[in-house]
């Protein structure tokens, strides 16, 4: 059995724990992509470059809220079908997840566990920004396979449908906010 670690947005008022988590229960990895980065310039006002982003990769089914769920807001960025969630009140990002709770997936942001050690080594690097603007990929494939095996099997035993971030009918717990073209022209592409 993993470990159980607990996360908090940044003022505290929304908390909650990830359960189970070993290496084993998903991949850490490292992100330089470009929505990453607005993602996280839209909601904090804060730019992470040149650093990247720090996920880890696992099922909603090892999430819980515990405290603040109120303060739980979404946004789509480029992708309809993609969902940025983040703590309305104070503008900490949170996680990343498919729009839809079928496709069982959730990155979380590192910087908000309080340990992160349980995680394992960061095996994955993505988007690594190289000479002439072009970019590259580390351990890719065995993230997508990782990703793909977890996504089957919270959908075969039905672990798929224990999200706190969508409703029995599927729907995001919030309302998730689309970007108008004007702020989607002023992030980073």
């Amino acid at each position: 059995m993993g470990k159980t670690i607990a996360f908090a947005c940044t003022c505290g008022a929304l908390r909650g724990h990830l359960v189970d988590i070993s290496p084993a229960a998903g991949t850490r990895a490292l992100c330089h992509c470009a929505d990453c980065r607005a993602a996280e310039i839209h909601a904090s006002g804060h730019d992470p470059a040149p650093d990247p982003v720090e996920l880890f990769q696992t099922t909603p089914d090892r999430l819980k809220i515990d405290a603040g769920a109120e303060h739980l807001a979404a946004f789509f960025l480029r992708k309809p079908s993609f969902l940025r969630w983040y703590a309305n009140c104070c503008g900490a990002t949170l996680f990343n997840s498919p729009a839809r709770p079928t496709i069982s997936s959730l990155s979380m942001q590192v910087s908000r566990l309080a340990d992160a050690a349980p995680l394992g080594p960061v095996t994955a690097e993505a988007f690594v920004p190289g000479a002439g603007g072009k970019t590259s990929h580390k351990g890719l494939l065995k993230f997508i396979a990782a990703a793909m095996m977890r996504i089957a099997a919270a959908r075969i035993s039905g672990r798929w449908r224990q999200t706190p971030l969508f409703d029995a009918k599927g729907q995001p717990v919030a309302v998730p906010e689309r970007l108008t073209e004007a702020e989607l022209a002023a992030l980073p592409s």
